[in-house]
């Protein structure tokens, strides 16, 4: 199963590619609306000691995986509220899915360890790159097995 498949039934939509990109989407808005954009993003890691996940996900090297309960606390529960409003999933599911996908929204999003100058993702070569990249797929299904476990 791909990548459209486990995010459309993941959101029980029935147009699997459509729900991967809003999928997509929904990450880079959700980094773009933090104050400062990306930029204010890695300020917040920082700020709560994780820069150094969040700088390994903007180098060139493997990146680090990161836990739910970092995301909540850096982000914070309103912002996890708001973006799982838009998926349509509880909070604690945004928050595994966005454990899952944001450090390969940001890596994408950083070609060559490079923050973009204006802080704003691009959505549309972010879902360029990641789907050159082989797409998310086997990490969707990785979370959905542990949500199942």
């Amino acid at each position: 199963m791909g990548l459209f498949d486990v995010v459309g039934s993941l959101l029980g939509g029935q147009n699997a590619g459509g729900q991967q990109q809003n999928v997509l989407a929904a990450v880079t808005e959700f980094v773009n609306n933090q104050p400062g954009g990306l930029q204010g993003l890695i300020q917040q890691f920082e700020s709560q000691g994780a820069g150094g996940l969040i700088r390994s996900w903007i180098g060139t090297g493997a990146n680090q995986a990161v836990s739910p309960g970092t995301l909540q606390s850096v982000v914070g529960s309103g912002a996890l509220s708001e973006l799982a409003g838009k998926l349509g999933v509880s909070p604690e599911q945004a928050s595994g899915l966005l454990a899952q996908i944001l450090p390969h929204v940001v890596d994408h999003a950083t070609p060559g360890g490079e923050v973009p100058q204006t802080g704003q993702i691009d959505t549309g070569n972010v879902l360029e790159s990641i789907g050159k990249a082989g797409g998310l797929g086997s990490l969707v299904e990785g979370w959905l097995g542990k949500q199942e476990g």
